[in-house]
């Protein structure tokens, strides 16, 4: 493409010689010889500041927000975001690739894992990397589209509403997947309503003739199904109560370590699969994958295979070795109401003594005391043998939980008596919000070995 021809489309102005360009790049630090400089700018930030450091990195040219004194083509337009959303609408829509995108309050990243894992099979795939999934990084990933790609499955995350909707018209998915919504980051919302009408917006950016996929188990599906009128619409499920899923499970089998296994229904047969991750909830996410990688053209053997080939990811119920023999989940990437109560099921699959390690969960807003107590109750009536928590509102926790709950002032007082008592027959899950940093109190935690 040349600057002259996004000139146009952009509305933009052009100034110096009109070069062509391939690649794009925002980040100075990264940028290869030859691509165009892109200058992103935001609160703390703004990339306008860098031309001369692009320059010096090779870059054929660059669009900018601001005037800029330097001899390197230029092209100037009021929002350097929308060119970088217009550049990778065009990149999509030069693709061949079946695009995939996902969405959803949990288990969105595990499913865009699971999916690609499955396609990877079938042809090269795109897969957006580590949380590169708001209105910046899904350009920057659609960006990456190459010709040999025959799909790329992109996660559609948001912290308020309207950045879906942004994203969606992006990515322009073949297949729209929601997981669920459930009170989440709730503070950009306002309420459960605000965050369900965001996860929505995924449906109004499929293509005329896509799919829409759905969790038939949700409480808020109807809601979808309405606003996806005019779309085919495919459910999944975990055990089909209401026998209106096209895809769900059968005879799921939970080992001693809380791993599954479980049949597979869907339109085009059968097949066991087995999943190396923890927790009943791993099998509706399975599920949802099998669902969009058959939708997207895949057979129930690569289903089979990618699914089992998987490994479960740090931070998210990962099992590690704990000090002195004990036993440690690892589920410290992020936290909400819902998915403590998740990461407290798969705590219960365990034998031995179960002590839940919590920190608090961040961006709650107004329900922020609710849904503290909330978890405190749910582990005491799941059987949990210990809560100890630590936080601005581990109060709220060990009060719902009672009995042997204990609150620390600090981690380290926390990790010491952890410590004290770790042994063989003690497992501990540490959850928090990525904000309360309790990966740190699994780093004391783990076995040496494993550090």
């Amino acid at each position: 493409m040349t600057l002259s021809v996004l000139a146009e489309q952009l509305g933009g102005e052009l100034i110096g010689e009109d070069v062509e360009f391939s690649h794009v790049s925002t980040d100075t630090r990264t940028l290869i010889n030859g691509e165009l400089y892109l200058a992103l700018t935001g609160e703390r930030f703004d990339g306008n500041k860098f031309i001369e450091q692009a320059k010096a990195c090779g870059a054929s040219a660059a669009i900018v927000s601001k005037c800029i004194a330097t001899d390197l083509p230029l092209l100037r337009i009021a929002d350097t975001h929308h060119a970088l959303g217009k550049i990778a609408s065009i990149n999509r829509q030069r693709s061949n690739a079946k695009i995939i995108a996902v969405t959803g309050s949990q288990g969105k990243t595990t499913i865009k894992e699971m999916i690609g894992s499955i396609l990877s099979l079938c042809a090269e795939t795109l897969i957006t990397k580590s949380n590169l999934n708001n209105t910046i990084g899904v350009p920057l990933t659609l960006m990456q589209l190459e010709q040999q790609h025959g799909f790329a499955v992109i996660e559609l995350g948001a912290s308020r509403a309207g950045e879906i909707a942004y994203s969606a018209d992006v990515t322009q998915p073949d297949i729209a997947l929601i997981s669920n919504a459930s009170v989440a980051h709730i503070e950009g919302f306002g309420n459960l309503s605000g965050i369900v009408s965001a996860k929505g917006e995924i449906i109004d950016g499929l293509v005329d003739d896509g799919v829409l996929l759905l969790n038939a188990d949700d409480a808020q599906v109807n809601e979808w199904i309405k606003r996806a009128a005019d779309k085919r619409t495919v459910l999944f499920s975990f055990a089909n109560e209401n026998r209106t899923a096209d895809y769900y499970s059968l005879n799921v089998k939970i080992n001693g370590k809380g791993r599954v296994s479980f049949k597979l229904v869907t339109p085009i047969g059968e097949r066991t699969i087995f999943v190396n991750m923890l927790g009943k909830h791993s099998v509706v996410n399975a599920v949802a994958a099998a669902s969009a990688a058959i939708e997207a053209g895949a057979n129930l053997d690569e289903v089979a295979k990618g699914l089992s080939d998987l490994m479960p990811v740090r931070g998210r119920l990962y099992p590690l070795p704990g000090v002195n023999g004990s036993s440690l989940i690892d589920d410290t990437y992020n936290a909400s109401p819902s998915s403590f109560f998740v990461a407290i099921d798969a705590l219960m699959l365990f034998s031995g003594r179960k002590v839940l390690i919590a920190g608090d969960m961040k961006e709650l807003g107004d329900e922020s005391n609710a849904a503290h107590a909330a978890v405190g109750e749910y582990a005491a009536a799941a059987g949990v043998d210990e809560l100890w928590a630590v936080g601005e509102y581990s109060h709220l926790i060990v009060a719902a939980f009672g009995g042997m709950g204990k609150r620390f002032v600090d981690k380290n007082g926390l990790v010491q008596a952890c410590k004290r008592v770790a042994s063989t027959d003690i497992i501990f899950l540490v959850k928090g919000s990525r904000g309360a940093r309790m990966d740190t109190v699994v780093n004391e935690l783990t076995a040496s070995e494993d550090h």
